[in-house]
């Protein structure tokens, strides 16, 4: 069983292409720098070059001044080997110059195009992704791959044509030694490509692994006052150390792969080197080979040492940079909102269409911040299933009928898990539907661009979400080009202006992450205020009011009043106080509008709506309030302005 602030650790997933494909995947992002990663690996491969030269210097000073005892042609010699080891050292030092800068802007563009992706995928995507998966992917991953386009990138390259014009050099001294060389050629090729496909997966698991680490840290950071709460830290650390062994196993199984080809591509080359030199030695002593020439081959072999050992360590590099690859495109390659419209977009684009042209131009271009105007929304047929619900168990809306009035108020009133919440989270579409349509004064919500859908609907959910920014940048989030008077106003309308001057700073006081420096009722009243600032032509509330108190529920009721009369509303509602907001009220049960009605009208009709509404914290019959000012007669006044004006 999870503890609280757990998630399940996400299943470590195998590579689904090779090292290769995943990591030619990366050359959109390079294209732009191509130029001088290019000009680096032509570098680095002269630098590598420069010290194939030595050997050659050194069999000429061996076999001539030194021969000859001609000091003047040694210091020739010394002079030249300095000149060619400064020029080596100076072109890697302009290689790592090259790319510096532009591979740290590659990597800054992926994490931009991550984050961009990020903030586009649907919601059903957020339901099933763990933040920590995502989390390392936007970091470490990233931090991998850069340092693979840094590094092993150009040596793979450099090293490898390093190795094959050595290798030519040396068969051009002496083949047969040369021959003796490329024996464990065949052996390493087939070594490292058993290496690269078991480190290729064990890398993937190790970096899954350490993704669902992030989440558990990150959830027991977050939900630091459950877990204290509830004196749940052990549990917490349990979770966190079974983790971390699981990792730790992982990486202790990637170490034992790269000592394995490590010891194979030292050892192999060392048995040759020292067949070569046996044998080179016999041939001078027979006569057969020139002193200067086996110290010449000796060093360009000794040169080529580095090439073929750094081959290990670049291949492992290299899968597990394929491995963040990988990750980070499978967040990439998710389908957001806009190329992830319903099953139902076509058609729906062909019927607004057709409505549009009823319509006429000006009511479909007409925006939030008109001022008050009429608005009607309508569900036909709305039906909706989780993409994650077996296919044996009913959807969670079936066949949705509502129809909210132009200036109406209605509340929605279900048990648990009758599919309020879901609901209201089509509108903005949240979540797209899998049946039916849903329409904004005629207009199917599908055929809308989501910015222009986002900007007519205001949202405030019963899980208050501030970030970590000031007082006045969480409210203006709800809307853009936002002056300063909407924003008092959106504050006085939440009840939030009294609180808010007596914070540090004002409307420039920081919240803090979460906003868990503020109260339950503080939040959820910054949320309210962020929900209706652009003065949105429909408003979606879900229980709005969970977290005030009595005094302020009641403040906030008389403002949102005020506000409601300007707008069409559909408020989540689970008590009477937030019912009696309303003009009508929508009982939802098993997916289905079951009743329609005023508040008193179901208490006396619909014996499902009376059990809840008993159910719920506050009085149910207030006759005295009822009479004064409550549904009906706000029904009766609005309905007859409604009906008079046709």
């Amino acid at each position: 069983m999870d503890t609280p602030g757990t998630a399940a650790p996400v299943e470590p997933s195998s590579p689904q292409h090779s090292a290769v494909q995943a990591l030619l995947r990366l050359w959109p992002f390079v294209r732009p720098v191509r130029g001088r990663l290019f000009t680096s690996v032509f570098i680095a491969l002269l630098a590598a070059c420069t010290g194939l030269v030595i050997p050659l210097v050194l069999k000429w000073m061996v076999d001539g001044p030194v021969a000859a005892g001609h000091p003047d042609g040694v210091w020739l010699g010394g002079a030249l080997l300095l000149v060619l080891g400064v020029a080596e050292a100076a072109l890697s030092g302009l290689r790592r110059w090259l790319v510096a800068r532009p591979l740290a802007g590659v990597e800054a563009s992926m994490r931009d195009a991550l984050y961009q992706r990020v903030q586009r995928l649907p919601m059903s995507f957020h339901d099933h992704w763990p933040s920590g998966q995502l989390l390392s992917r936007g970091t470490t991953d990233l931090n991998v791959i850069r340092m693979f386009l840094t590094f092993p990138l150009a040596y793979l390259v450099v090293n490898g044509m390093t190795i094959l014009i050595g290798f030519v050099i040396l068969l051009g001294q002496r083949w047969t030694l040369g021959l003796v060389l490329l024996a464990p050629v065949l052996p390493l090729v087939v070594l490292c490509s058993v290496f690269e496909a078991r480190y290729l997966v064990a890398s993937r698991r190790a970096q899954d692994q350490a993704g669902d680490l992030t989440t558990v840290v990150e959830e027991s950071v977050l939900g630091i006052r459950i877990v204290k709460g509830f004196g749940r830290h052990h549990s917490q650390t349990r979770a966190f150390a079974s983790l971390a062994r699981q990792l730790r196993t992982s990486e202790l199984r990637k170490t034992r792969l790269m000592a394995a080809i490590w010891a194979a591509v030292t050892v192999l080359p060392e048995l040759a080197i020292g067949a070569a030199l046996v044998l080179g030695t016999v041939q001078v002593a027979d006569g057969g080979l020139s002193t200067g020439t086996l110290v010449a081959f000796l060093s360009t072999v000794l040169a080529l040492r580095w090439p073929m050992e750094s081959i290990g360590f670049l291949l492992a590099m290299s899968n597990e940079a394929a491995a963040a690859t990988e990750r980070y495109f499978e967040v990439l390659d998710e389908r957001t909102e806009q190329e992830g419209a319903g099953a139902h977009a076509p058609a729906a684009a062909a019927r607004v269409a057709a409505e549009g042209a009823r319509l006429g131009s000006a009511g479909a271009g007409r925006g939030p911040r008109e001022g008050p105007g009429p608005g009607e929304l309508v569900f036909e047929g709305v039906e909706f299933r989780y993409p994650d619900a077996p296919l044996d168990v009913p959807g969670t809306l079936r066949g949705v009928d509502l129809r909210v009035r132009p200036g109406e108020t209605m509340a929605l009133v279900g048990a648990t898990g009758s599919g309020k919440t879901t609901l209201t989270a089509l509108v903005p579409r949240l979540y797209e539907l899998t049946g039916g349509r849903i329409l904004l004064d005629g207009r199917d919500i599908a055929s809308l661009p989501r910015q222009e859908l986002r900007a007519l609907v205001g949202v405030a959910f019963e899980e208050a979400t501030l970030f970590s920014a000031t007082v006045a940048e969480n409210v203006l989030m709800g809307g853009e080009a936002l002056t300063e008077t909407e924003l008092l106003r959106a504050l006085r309308i939440a009840q939030a202006d009294e609180f808010v001057s007596a914070l540090p700073h004002g409307l420039r006081t920081q919240v803090g992450e979460q906003g868990l420096s503020l109260s339950g009722g503080q939040r959820q009243r910054l949320a309210l205020a962020r929900s209706v600032v652009a003065r949105p032509r429909f408003l979606i509330l879900d229980d709005p009011l969970s977290a005030l108190d009595i005094g302020t529920e009641s403040m906030v009721e008389e403002a949102l009043r005020r506000v409601l009369v300007e707008t069409t509303a559909l408020i989540v509602a689970h008590r009477p106080s937030t019912v009696l907001l309303a003009d009508r009220v929508a009982l939802l049960s098993g997916g289905q509008i079951a009743a329609i009605g005023t508040h008193h009208e179901l208490l006396r009709t619909s014996a499902e709506y009376a059990a809840l509404m008993s159910a719920a914290p506050g009085p149910v019959s207030m006759p005295a309030v009822g009479s004064a000012a409550g549904p009906e007669t706000r029904t009766g006044r609005r309905g007859e302005k409604r009906d008079g004006a046709g």
